[in-house]
Order: structure tokens, then C-alpha cells, then sequence
């Protein structure tokens, strides 16, 4: 008996965690049908140019109408705060601190727009 044979032996019994590495598991990954019926529809409808453009004007219009409803909401539990209405601390904190992070936010994304356009419009063509 050799050396490797008799190693083999001794771990004939133990359970090997590294060979079952290599078989795919496919129920780590499952995605219902629906949901990629869903993606491929909203891929499709994105592929042409009028789509896209009002989407994505729609995507900005929605980011700063949340961030103004953010920041009314916000105004809003300070004044009742402020009034002596039953308004907890803690939830006019919170409303302030996400109508800053959701400005925040929409200052961030309006800079990196900027710079993207900044760049285009250096390029040669």
C-alpha cells in the first residue's frame, strides 16, 4: 500500500465539501418566469430612442418630485413640532434627515450628469 492509497483511505469516511463545489446547483438560482418576462419587456420597450428619453425624463421628474415630497413632509413635522402638536422627536428627525440624504442624493446625481455632459461635449469627433 502506498502513501496516497492509505490517505485515501483514511478519508474515505469524511465528508468532501469541495467536490460538491463543482457540481452547479440550480436552485441557488431561480428566477420566476414572470420576473424575466417583466425585465425582457422593459429591455425591449428601453431598445428604441423616443422610449428611453422619456423614461429617463421620467425618472428624473420622479427623483425630484420624492425629493420635494421629502422635504415638505420634512417641513411639516417641524412645524407641528415647533407648534407643540403631539409630533415625536425621533420621527422628526428622521423625516429631516431623509429629506437631506434625498437632496443630497439629487445634488450628486445632477453633478455626475453635469460632468458627463461636460465630458461629451469636450471630445473631438
Amino acid at each position: 500500500m502506498n502513501t496516497l492509497s492509505s490517505i485515501q483511505a483514511l478519508g474515505a469516511g469524511l465528508p468532501t465539501p469541495l467536490a460538491n463545489k463543482a457540481e452547479p446547483q440550480a436552485s441557488t438560482v431561480s428566477i420566476p418566469a414572470a420576473e424575466l418576462r417583466e425585465l425582457n419587456a422593459t429591455t425591449s420597450a428601453g431598445s428604441c430612442g423616443g422610449a428611453s428619453e422619456t423614461s429617463f425624463s421620467n425618472l428624473l421628474g420622479n427623483l425630484v418630485e420624492g425629493v420635494n415630497a421629502k422635504q415638505a413632509a420634512a417641513s411639516q413635522a417641524l412645524a407641528g413640532l415647533q407648534s407643540g402638536q403631539n409630533v415625536p422627536l425621533h420621527q422628526t428627525m428622521i423625516a429631516v434627515e431623509e429629506a437631506n440624504l434625498s437632496f443630497q442624493l439629487m445634488v450628486e446625481v445632477r453633478n455626475r450628469l453635469l460632468e458627463s455632459y461636460q465630458e461629451l461635449m469636450r471630445m473631438q469627433v
